[in-house]
């Protein structure tokens, strides 16, 4: 134990090299991270292939479609006992891997990733409206965590491999190497960690180009640009308000939904998976666009422009099965279909603008990327992220004005509605039945974490000494303009300060909570 104490001190003054390490294990993470989530996404390409064949394939015969059902029902019933045998893999997978990098969860990394491969390849393949996207974030995350316990790494360096295997893992599923980046800061972290930005931005260019390497370079997008007037841009104000409000609802929605599938509860959990798998094949039946996660629906609305009428039909099904879907439980994320939905609001709003207001139809794809992005930063409340990927998944820079605009508007109008960011309403679930916030483990070494001083905090020019930090937690540096200052009992704290303290495993997640409290009030 002593030996692992030092590693962990060891890596307080470790400066001229620390860069090289972070590279490396960045390179680590990044190979494992986009192999798995490579083969993941192989595996819901296949799956998704072979669910259109199979509804070819039965619809029309009454026996082939008994068959079909029964064998959902079935299916149904797997992913329970998958769920029962890995409860961490169910769901999208961000809030499990979130409360692991807070220190409330300790996941078996290779459990979770059989379960999630299972699981999220049965669910789609059962034609779920669930996407690849989340559980490629937790599978980059557990991939990662792999190889730190192969490599014995220390603590901090564990944690720092698992965010950056999370972000590793978006990158891989939507080729947006920065997007991912920005998400594990701007989502999980909350904050600007140097270390975990070096190592992250080469994790998600490594997995990135994996994922290149096996499906190639054609951005998800492809259309000519045309630019939007300035005084038409009051449509983009209005836009904006309407995915913030749409956001809002989206979040209370889903949650509400999830409640009430809980409450169901003289229902085993295995006949409530089968009749879900069982109304997807219904759905699948009877209206097959809106299953899985939406590529073929995203791609349809580019290349087909359906008719206003339709559009409503589809984002309304769409909505509801989606609900339905994630309400569930079974492993599968929620956020491609999420930008699904946001670009068919866009698609109405471009529509409506075309044939109504008179704007250049050449804009119908402009607006298309503008909704997704919109709703995204309104319902993830992570506009930077939702900019960025938007950006990536369209490889066009002339669309950053409109899409900014539209995000940061549909983001302040979610946040005065006041409903909280969906990923931070599963995480509080997530963990609220948890017995004790802290890390399940007896190892008594200490993790790095840092922490940056914000503007107008209270603890802005005040003595370290005058402040309660708690009894295992120890300030061992304060970064001030890229100089590290000794700290003492009299040094006086700054705005933009970063402390690097030394916090106990044991209680771990408590102390991280009530240092960010501490700070930012």
């Amino acid at each position: 134990m002593r030996n692992q104490e030092k590693t962990t001190i060891r890596k307080v003054g470790l400066h001229k090299s620390e860069s090289i390490y972070l590279i490396i294990r960045g390179l680590e993470v990044g190979i494992a991270s986009g192999l798995v989530c490579v083969l993941y996404r192989f595996a819901l390409m296949y799956a998704e292939e072979g669910l259109m064949k199979t509804l070819g394939f039965v619809k029309g015969n009454p026996t082939r479609i008994a068959m079909w059902l029964v064998l959902l029902c079935a299916l149904g019933v797997l992913v329970s006992y998958i769920n029962k045998w890995e409860p961490y893999a169910a769901g999208s997978g961000i809030p499990q891997t979130s409360g692991e990098i807070r220190g409330y969860f300790s996941l078996n990394w290779w459990r979770v990733i059989i379960a999630k491969f299972i699981g999220g390849t049965t669910s789609v393949f059962s034609g779920l409206s669930l996407g690849r996207e989340g559980p490629s974030v937790q599978l980059g995350g557990m991939a990662a965590k792999g190889v730190a316990k192969a490599t014995r790494a220390d603590k901090t360096t564990q944690l720092r491999m698992i965010s950056c295997g999370a972000g590793a893992g978006m990158a891989a599923a939507f080729n947006a190497p920065i997007a991912g980046t920005m998400f594990v800061l701007e989502e999980i972290h909350h904050s600007l960690d140097k270390s975990i930005l070096c190592m992250s931005i080469v994790a998600s260019i490594t997995a990135d180009y994996i994922s290149i390497f096996f499906f190639g370079h054609e951005t998800t997008f492809n259309y000519d640009t045309v630019t939007l007037a300035l005084h038409h841009y009051w449509i983009l104000v209005l836009m904006g308000v309407v995915l913030g409000f749409a956001g809002a609802a989206y979040n209370v929605t889903m949650v509400w939904a999830q409640k009430m599938f809980k409450k169901i509860t003289k229902v085993p959990t295995p006949i409530k998976l089968a009749l879900v798998f069982l109304v997807s094949g219904i759905v699948g039946l009877t209206f097959p666009q809106i299953l899985c996660g939406g590529h073929s629906m995203a791609t349809s609305l580019m290349t087909e422009r359906p008719e206003l009428s339709m559009l409503f039909i589809l984002l309304f099904a769409k909505f509801i099965f989606g609900a339905f879907s994630f309400a569930s439980g079974a492993p599968g994320g929620t956020l491609y279909p999420l930008c699904v939905l946001g670009a068919y609001i866009g698609a109405i709003f471009g529509n409506v603008a075309i044939n109504q207001i008179g704007i250049r139809g050449g804009l119908y794809e402009e607006f298309v990327v503008i909704g997704m992005a919109g709703l995204f930063s309104s319902i993830v409340r992570a506009p930077l992220t939702g900019i960025i990927l938007v950006f990536e998944l369209t490889g066009d820079m002339h669309s950053l004005l409109p899409i900014a605009t539209v995000s940061l508007i549909s983001y302040a109008v979610a946040n005065t509605i006041g409903t909280a960011p969906f990923y931070s309403i599963l995480f509080e679930k997530a963990v609220e039945n948890t017995d004790s916030p802290t890390l399940n483990t007896k190892e008594v070494e200490k993790v790095i974490q840092t922490f940056t001083i914000p503007v107008g905090s209270k603890v802005a020019d005040k003595k370290i000494s005058d402040i309660d930090w708690g009894k295992h937690c120890l300030i061992v540096s304060v970064e001030r303009d890229e100089t590290p200052i000794t700290p003492k009992g009299d040094t006086l704290l700054k705005e933009d300060d970063t402390l690097v303290m030394l916090i106990s495993q044991r209680h771990f997640s408590q102390d991280v909570q009530r240092i960010c409290d501490i700070i930012k009030k």
